[in-house]
Order: structure tokens, then sequence, then C-alpha cells
């Protein structure tokens, strides 16, 4: 098995009176396309908040190893930062820029990864021009990479909605994360672009090498595309296990998969 990237322990988010996320641990391990179901409330988009610093735990430690020098403690950092450590994502609701074009999307996600600051852009040196010719290659690039190498001057609202889907995608990468969370990236999709994504998540690992933990209401993919399933309830862990197992358990089919039929 290979080294956890993301670990979570004991990770516990209130609300008032109400406990949406009780005592869940769980840990993404390098190279793996993890999932995260379970039935609509019972905690996932909670969780993937807690993780990636929208929301603060209100306890449990959440602990990410991107590769860059060692394990950094998550709990309290802004969203910027956790992007800035190695960790990227996207929405369930598209967050996109609609008046700015599918390159200038991808580019606005370059940003952790530039060093020209406020000097930098009102005088324009050779190593500002540089680092801007730069990350224009490398957010075309990504637009070839997911399949909308064609449409880079369109206006993003102007874009199908599943090419609005892989855009979110691409500006997610454009940030080189180590981990992309994906919250639910089929919702709204017919089934041509469902298997138009599993290729492309696959094609993400395979090329660039990152680790996926997605939330996903698709069956089909999820058990196609998954090493390792987690699943919660009421925001309890219930079941951890490969597609196989999360199949042929009892406690996973009473609580989710009969809904099924």
């Amino acid at each position: 098995m290979s080294a956890a990237i993301l670990e979570v322990r004991g990770l516990i988010k209130d609300f008032g009176g109400l406990r949406a996320i009780d005592g869940v641990s769980l840990s993404v391990s390098e190279g793996e396309i993890a999932a995260l179901i379970g039935p609509n409330g019972a905690g996932k988009t909670t969780f993937f908040n807690c993780v990636t610093g929208i929301y603060l735990p209100t306890e449990g430690e959440i602990t990410l190893d991107a590769g860059r020098g060692e394990k950094k403690r998550l709990n309290g950092l802004k969203p910027n930062q956790i992007t800035a450590l190695g960790m990227a994502r996207t929405f369930q609701n598209i967050r996109l820029f609609g008046k700015m074009t599918a390159l200038e999307n991808v580019m606005v996600g370059r940003h952790p990864r530039t060093r020209a600051g406020i000097l930098g852009a009102i005088f324009r040196g050779p190593k500002t021009r540089a680092e801007e010719r730069e990350t224009v290659e490398k957010s075309h690039w990504l637009l070839k990479l997911v399949g909308l190498g064609s449409v880079l001057n369109e206006a993003a609202a102007n874009l199908p909605y599943g090419a609005q889907r892989r855009l979110e995608i691409a500006r997610a990468l454009a940030t080189e994360p180590a981990l992309l969370l994906l919250d639910e990236p089929a919702a709204g999709m017919n089934p041509q672009e469902t298997v138009e994504l599993e290729a492309l998540i696959r094609k993400i690992r395979a090329e660039l090498g990152v680790s996926i933990f997605l939330i996903e209401h698709d069956m089909k993919l999820v058990m196609q595309l998954s090493d390792r399933i987690h699943v919660v309830d009421y925001g309890v862990k219930i079941a951890e296990g490969t597609p196989a197992e999360i199949r042929e358990n009892p406690a996973v089919i009473k609580a989710y998969l009969g809904e099924e039929g």
C-alpha cells in the first residue's frame, strides 16, 4: 500500500446542536482513486468542506502529505493556503467565471504557482513576462488534456454543461495539486459525458500522477473507477473497502445501495 497523501482522524463537525460529521476517520493513498459515498444528507460535502478549509472542524485532525517536504496539518488553514500545499477541488455547483474565456479561467487557477508580485505586474520585467508566457502555455496544455483545446477563446458561460465540468477540472489542475477532490463531477451529465469523464479521471491519474478523491452518486461510475470506497450515513462512517467489498456489505446495501432498486 502506498503512503497516505490525506489522513483524517476523528473528524467532527457541529452546526449548533446538529452533528453533521461524527468521528469520521479515513485516508487516501498516493496514486489512489478513492470515493466517498452515502445517501443525500449523509455529510459528504460537509466532509469535503472541512478538509479544504471552508469549514473549521469542531474536532479531529486533518493532515496532507503532498510530497513537498513534510506532512502538513490543515486544521485552521484557509482554502487558498491548502490549495498552495497541493490540494485542489471542484464543487457540486459549477463556479466558473462565465464572462471569461476558457483559457482565462484556467489561467486564474495558476495563481498559487506564480511568483510575480504587485511590482512585477506593474513594471512587467523579463521574469514577469516569461512567467506570463508559461502560464498561458500551461493553461492551453491543460485545456487540451481535458479535451477543450479547440474552445480556449470561448466564454465559459457559452460552453455545453459537460464542457463546463471539464473546464472546472482543468482550472483545479492548474494549481498543480497532488490530490484532486471532485464533488459530484458527473452530476447533470448524460451517459456519454459520464463515460468521457471516467476516461478523463483515469487520464489525469496516469499522465499527471494526481491522486483523486471524489463524491459521486452515480454508483456505476464509482464502482468502475474507484480503488477504495468510503461510505458515510448520517455523518458516521459505516464501511470502507474495494468496490466488490462495498457492493456486498449489508450496512451499505441497507443505507444506500438499496435505494438503487
